[in-house]
């Protein structure tokens, strides 16, 4: 019987935890929406409702912001100025009063009448208060795409081709196939490059990084700069 009563128990109290994850959920993702319309409107108000006094907040150029810094960055777009965000994938894991939030911040722009589309990647962490849910702390991260390629000739290609040593075991080579350029550094896979203007190219799928080529006074490429992020590892030629 007792084991009965706890299936029982345990049927019931499943399906109600469930829905008050889904409830949750469903509030903290419209507090969300309402804070990233605020960014458009100007609606400061929003941001002082929600967000925690003692909040820690990493914007997506790394600075870390108080309540008060938030706050105050909320104003109108400028004139010229237009756009919206939509929250989209938006999870949530929910332990006890505070709840983990991941979601994308879907914005799309238009600048004096160019149309611009960004991504943000961001975390927020929620606790459960007397006066409803507040914000805690958040990360964003601009979610990075690849830029646009440009088309080199043959011969822009072949000066690239060749072998750049970093150390005595470590090498990357370029070669040119029938689809372009491809590389390859050492013990890895054959990757395929693409230009994002002349002397700098990149893999399709790490826009983190830009292969860049050095040349000489002559003209002629002496090596390449791997630059990761603002950190450049120097390659020479052979």
């Amino acid at each position: 019987m007792i084991k009965k009563a706890s299936l029982l128990a345990a049927l019931i109290l499943f399906p109600l935890a469930a829905r008050a994850q889904e409830d949750v959920s469903a509030l903290l993702q419209r507090q969300t929406q309402e804070m990233v319309d605020a960014i458009a409107s100007g609606g400061a108000q929003v941001w002082d409702r929600y967000v925690d006094e003692k909040v820690i907040y990493t914007a997506e150029d790394g600075s870390v912001l108080t309540k008060a810094e938030l706050v105050e960055g909320i104003k109108p777009l400028s004139p010229g100025v237009s756009g919206t965000i939509k929250v989209t994938d938006f999870k949530v894991a929910l332990h006890g009063d505070v709840a983990i939030a991941n979601y994308l911040n879907d914005e799309h722009e238009t600048y004096h009448g160019h149309e611009l589309h960004c991504q943000y990647r961001t975390t927020d962490t929620w606790i459960k208060t007397s006066t409803g849910w507040r914000l805690i702390a958040g990360q964003v991260l601009a979610v990075r795409t690849d830029p646009p390629a440009v088309a080199l000739t043959p011969a822009q290609m072949d000066e690239y081709v060749g072998r750049y040593q970093l150390s005595p075991d470590v090498s990357y080579n370029i070669r040119r196939t029938a689809d372009g350029l491809e590389g390859q550094q050492t013990g890895r896979n054959w990757e395929a490059m693409k230009a994002e203007a002349p002397d700098v190219l990149f893999i399709p799928g790490k826009p983190r990084y830009r292969w860049i080529f050095r040349r000489g006074t002559d003209g002629r490429i002496t090596g390449l700069v791997e630059r990761r992020e603002a950190w450049d590892l120097d390659w020479t030629r052979k």
